[in-house]
């Protein structure tokens, strides 16, 4: 789904708030879904060794605490009832290990990244308390996961991440509902938590017999051994702009109640 455009003001107290989710390269038919905008030179995709300091795992009350609500991703958001049960059969089937004739194992990522976006799993199972929140607009989605993680697996899973956009740029995908194309790219995201990695993700197949192209953007922050994600997107395209919002606030939210305080509402805007 094409993002309807925000007013000007609205834009303005946007970028202020979270700065641009920009993705880094187009889809294959050569049309950007990014909004155009600039990323500030402080943001970055990059998984990088999170900071030394001790921080605590989130308790289950925190995790739910932390979440972002309908306000911290604008536009016309709805929360879902049961996020949980989100699947799309786009994302099933087997790789195509063919394709892959120098690095044999970047099938196994690849395969990995399916079936991570499938089940919304793409960090690993945590370790300890884990809350979802799920909005709906039109036919786009967006999961909101915060998560305690063991700290040495969440800092392998980022840099697992990092690594996809080369390693699977291109793929196929094999299953009873015909082959699909996946195309993957880096996304530069704001500067949020200690380490974060952004990408999206294409997968054009068919549907009931016409073709479809599913494009979801996917986001993950870490603060010590927690980690905040986000999956946004849907068949008519992805809102680049409430990626954004919703890992900057989710891991606004995440340090404040691990520092005691109460998650603070997105700030009113212009209308």
């Amino acid at each position: 789904m094409t993002p309807r455009p925000s007013r000007p003001a609205r834009v303005l107290a946007s970028a202020l708030a979270v700065g641009t989710l920009l993705t880094t390269a187009a889809c294959s038919d050569g049309e950007s879904e990014g909004s155009g905008a600039t990323t500030s030179p402080a943001a970055t995709g990059k998984a990088s060794p999170s900071p030394s300091a001790t921080v605590a795992a989130v308790t289950q009350a925190q995790a739910e605490a932390a979440l972002i609500t309908a306000a911290d991703v604008e536009d016309a958001w709805t929360q879902a009832q049961d996020p949980k049960s989100w699947h799309d059969t786009l994302l099933t089937g087997t790789v195509d290990a063919s394709q892959f004739v120098t690095d044999k194992s970047a099938a196994a990522d690849c395969q990995r990244l399916i079936d991570g976006l499938y089940r919304d799993d793409l960090l690993g199972k945590p370790a300890g308390a884990s809350a979802v929140v799920g909005f709906t607009q039109n036919n786009s989605r967006l999961l909101q996961q915060t998560a305690a993680y063991d700290k040495a697996e969440l800092d392998k899973s980022l840099s697992w991440l990092a690594g996809l956009a080369d390693k699977c740029a291109q793929f196929t995908v094999k299953g009873s509902g015909g082959d699909r194309t996946v195309q993957v790219v880096e996304a530069t995201l704001p500067k949020a938590g200690d380490a974060r990695q952004g990408l999206t993700v294409s997968v054009k197949g068919t549907s009931n017999g016409e073709p479809v192209t599913l494009t979801l953007d996917v986001a993950a922050s870490q603060v010590g051994p927690n980690a905040v994600t986000v999956t946004n997107g849907g068949t008519e395209g992805v809102s680049h702009d409430s990626t954004a919002n919703a890992i900057t606030f989710g891991t606004q939210h995440l340090k404040d109640v691990l520092a005691g305080k109460t998650p603070a509402p997105a700030p009113s805007q212009i209308e």
